[in-house]
């Protein structure tokens, strides 16, 4: 399957949806009733997210679609605690031996996920995190649904679903409530807030050399086409001649170049 990027134009797409995101009528006694049942149980979600600094209406969310806030299964994927997981991914926790706890097995799911070393909170960060967390088999083999994962429940979702890993039904509709919805209500009520903007860190550069594609390695490559006598491929992966053209404008080779 072909790795997904963060791009500014799936940000933006995440920032729509989001926005024009509206709870269907017969599902709001449901959604507001899930809504309760995870402010109730916020300090367990924030004993996670505090230790992996990650907001504690993420783990809520996913707790919700994989298990259905049920505290005896794990979070990878609403296997009971009382052995490690069976369904992929099985055989989690590695370490330990069950019965686990809730938390134990929910900071190595997130583990798993590379949650932890994640740093865009934002609204268009975290919807693409949740998404990634169930897979991008929607995106990527039937756009033509938006994820229920994230949009059931709203008038963005009607049918389409996959049943089982791999089996795609046209005519499936997911009863689920999507975690993009609950988030929604989250801020709704006030329960939440929600920064709509990427915090930068100012000691993690926005642009720095690599090999792989990096989220703003193609904008630097096209804003240093504008100067004369230089001539970039466009792969969004600043290397040696990405770094070479950028001390030839600023004076410096970009950080992180192995010559520096």
């Amino acid at each position: 399957m072909p790795a997904i990027n963060l791009t500014s134009a799936l940000r933006i797409e995440y920032l729509r949806l989001f926005d024009s995101c509206s709870i269907r009528l017969d599902k709001l006694t449901e959604v507001d009733r899930i809504v309760q049942k995870i402010n109730n149980s916020k300090s367990r979600f924030e004993l996670v997210g505090n230790q992996l600094a990650i907001p504690w209406y993420i783990i809520a969310a996913i707790h919700n679609m994989e298990s259905s806030l049920n505290f005896n299964c794990h979070l990878h994927n609403g296997d009971p605690l009382t052995a490690k997981t069976i369904h992929v991914p099985s055989g989690r926790p590695v370490s330990g031996s069950p019965p686990f706890t809730w938390e134990v097995s929910a900071t190595d799911s997130l583990k798993l996920q590379k949650m932890d070393l994640w740093k865009d909170w934002s609204l268009a960060g975290f919807l693409f995190k949740i998404e990634e967390y169930n897979g991008w088999g929607y995106r990527t083999r039937h756009p033509e649904v938006l994820s229920p994962y994230l949009w059931s429940g709203s008038n963005y979702y009607v049918k389409g679903k996959y049943v089982a890993d791999g089996r795609w039904s046209d005519t499936a509709v997911s009863n689920q409530i999507g975690a993009a919805v609950l988030i929604r209500r989250l801020a709704e009520k006030n329960l939440i807030t929600i920064s709509r903007t990427q915090q930068i860190d100012q000691d993690s550069p926005m642009v720095y050399y690599s090999t792989k594609k990096t989220e703003y390695g193609e904008a630097l490559q096209q804003f240093l086409n504008q100067f004369p006598d230089i001539y970039l491929l466009k792969d969004g992966k600043p290397g040696q001649k990405t770094s070479d053209a950028f001390k030839r404008v600023t004076g410096y080779y970009l950080v992180n170049d192995p010559r520096v």
